[in-house]
């Protein structure tokens, strides 16, 4: 049995979603997230991309597909907030740079981020995928992405760093055989064990 939200849980959902803080951004603000107190797993992604920015929908693309391959989950599992929470860096999307999508912009995790998770008092995993969610996360001196993501013994059962699901990260994937034959199997076990207690 899940818990329902609270007004307060609702109420703080509805101001996240309402956020017009970043009026400047380059497509306008559209905070994208899934949250729910109940949820057993934590997803810290980046931000989200154009294509999520125009569909309103997490992970509704190929980087998803991957994502929800790699854990095992098939979509009305994934798109279920008492089991997954969807919180990234920054909810909106902060426009394209020189090498992909810009860095997802402070104040939103400032504003929002520790209110959020300080009620997910249900997470058994916290997966955070690329950079900017494990720099946030993770305590101790910088790590690469590989650094963060080799260390999974280490982490599992309670957290693991992953890649970047993007179709764009293949060529890390190649050089990494370990991560697909290994960190997976794992990882797969683990969100496995988690759904089948909730």
């Amino acid at each position: 049995m899940t818990n329902k939200p609270d007004l307060a849980d609702s109420q703080l959902l509805a101001n996240v979603r309402s956020c017009r803080n970043c009026a400047s951004l380059p497509l306008g603000p559209r905070p994208i997230l899934q949250w729910d107190p109940a949820a057993r797993i934590l997803i810290a992604g980046q931000a989200p991309g154009s294509r999520t920015h125009a569909k309103g929908i997490p992970f509704d693309d190929p980087s998803g597909d991957r994502l929800r391959q790699w854990l095992g989950v098939d979509r009305a599992t994934f798109y279920d907030p008492s089991r997954f929470a969807i919180v990234p860096m920054a909810f909106c999307y902060p426009g394209t740079g020189t090498s992909g999508d810009l860095p997802p912009p402070p104040v939103c995790a400032e504003l929002w981020r520790e209110q959020l998770l300080s009620r997910l008092k249900q997470v058994q995993l916290t997966i955070l995928l690329g950079q900017y969610a494990a720099s946030w996360h993770l305590a101790g001196p910088r790590q690469s992405v590989t650094q963060a993501v080799s260390r999974w013994r280490e982490t599992l059962p309670q957290q693991v760093v992953l890649p970047h699901p993007s179709p764009r990260n293949q060529r890390w994937l190649v050089r990494n055989p370990w991560f697909e034959s290994d960190l997976l199997g794992a990882l797969r076990e683990r969100v496995a064990a988690i759904l089948a207690a909730t």
